[in-house]
């Protein structure tokens, strides 16, 4: 018998093509402006249009060496710093021996091995820099922060695709739940907007093809493709005791973890849905609740025809009482590995704030997905208390976190 083990979220921090910081992001979702840009590198390797993280520097990144790190270290250490300041611990204090880190990363270190790669067929192995890997390797986010903040603990990362980010959180949870740890950052990061990447996904026909900045439209009848973009989110774990022990404000729970594997196809999800929805039954189960309590399900919707059919079909079949749906990446696009995890921070924000944001760039859902109470236009008031957040990645992962306030 399965007993809930619910997380309290204490600290969240978000870096998107948005802006730096969960209110400028949150703030957005909820009145979406078009974020997509004609990006000459993107645009040569078959993506009409992008999204990218604004520029920062130092101001916003401080500490030795982090300016050479690869953007998909950087974005994390961003989100990473704003999670904790928000939950109160402090590092310097903190028995680093019961604090673990999961990282979730599609794709890891691309941009910094696709320009070394060009050093190398230019001057050969003089022109690659003995800090390749360091800069670059996967699992060289989750070593970074580990050294910044005096992690001791479990340190994993996870490597699920497009599910990553939603499968840190759920792993962060059950560091929680075997004991192993009193408090867990778990984190999303993705620097994946790089020719040769945007090139794999163009060729395979998974991009939008419109020249238009508000090609990313999920679950509408005229949804062509993904546009593809960047960014991390963070979030601070602790059980709700410890948070109440030293008075924590909490964010919400994770209240269920879910996940599943469709073993039928390397890119293509499978067609009647049934391990998607699998791993939503089984957070669902995780958290002790049935799907008539869910209120609020924040879509994996990437806006490609396939997908968004699967999807809705499943959520039409498993929640006839139809709670309303978003997708965050009308407006910010696809962000690959990071995407469950900043999905996660901005539906704890729907639980704190009582209201659903609208789907952007979506003006008419498609006819074959009658089932759907699709949020279009402006946010919808409606308290959510009870959220599924769903992920699902190449590999035929699925991954889904239900959250609670």
């Amino acid at each position: 018998m399965i007993h809930p083990f619910p997380a309290a979220v204490t600290g969240a921090g978000l870096i998107t093509p948005a802006g730096i910081g969960v209110p400028e992001t949150w703030r957005t979702v909820l009145e979406p402006r078009d974020l997509a840009v004609e990006d000459e590198a993107a645009k040569s390797a078959g993506a009409p249009f992008c999204l990218r993280v604004p520029a920062f520097g130092p101001e916003v990144l401080k500490g030795k060496g982090t300016a050479h790190v690869d953007p998909f270290i950087r974005y994390a250490l961003v989100a990473v710093e704003e999670a904790i300041q928000e939950s109160g611990l402090d590092p310097a204090a903190w028995d680093g021996n019961r604090v673990g880190v999961v990282v979730g990363t599609g794709i890891g270190g691309v941009g910094t091995l696709s320009a070394a790669q060009d050093r190398y067929a230019a001057r050969g192995p003089e022109g690659v820099t003995p800090y390749l890997h360091p800069r670059s390797l996967a699992n060289m986010a989750v070593g970074t922060i580990a050294s910044r903040y005096g992690v001791n603990g479990p340190c994993h990362t996870v490597v699920s695709a497009c599910a990553s980010g939603a499968a840190a959180i759920g792993i962060a949870r059950d560091l929680l739940r075997t004991g192993a740890c009193d408090t867990v950052i778990a984190v999303g990061t993705e620097a994946a907007v790089v020719p040769v990447v945007v090139a794999g996904f163009a060729r395979m026909g998974a991009l939008s093809k419109r020249a238009d900045a508000r090609a990313s439209r999920p679950f509408a009848a005229d949804r062509d493709g993904f546009v593809i973009s960047e960014g991390a989110a963070a979030l601070v774990l602790e059980t709700p005791e410890a948070a109440a022990r030293r008075r924590a404000t909490e964010l919400g729970r994770v209240l269920g973890y879910g996940c599943t594997t469709d073993a039928h196809h390397p890119t293509d999800p499978r067609p009647d849905g049934a391990q998607a929805e699998a791993a939503v039954r089984q957070a669902l189960t995780d958290a002790g609740l049935r799907p008539e309590d869910v209120d609020h399900v924040n879509a994996h919707g990437t806006s490609t025809p396939k997908n968004d059919r699967i999807e809705g079909e499943l959520l039409a079949r498993l929640f006839p009482h139809r709670p309303p749906v978003t997708s965050n990446k009308g407006v910010l696009g696809h962000t690959l590995g990071a995407a469950g995890a900043i999905e996660a921070v901005l539906s704890l924000c729907a639980l704190r704030d009582g209201v659903v944001p609208p789907v952007a760039h979506t003006e008419t859902v498609d006819p074959q997905l009658p089932g759907l109470d699709l949020v279009l236009g402006a946010p919808r008031r409606v308290a959510p208390s009870v959220v599924v957040s769903n992920s699902f990645g190449f590999g035929g992962t699925n991954s889904a976190l239900v959250l609670g306030n």
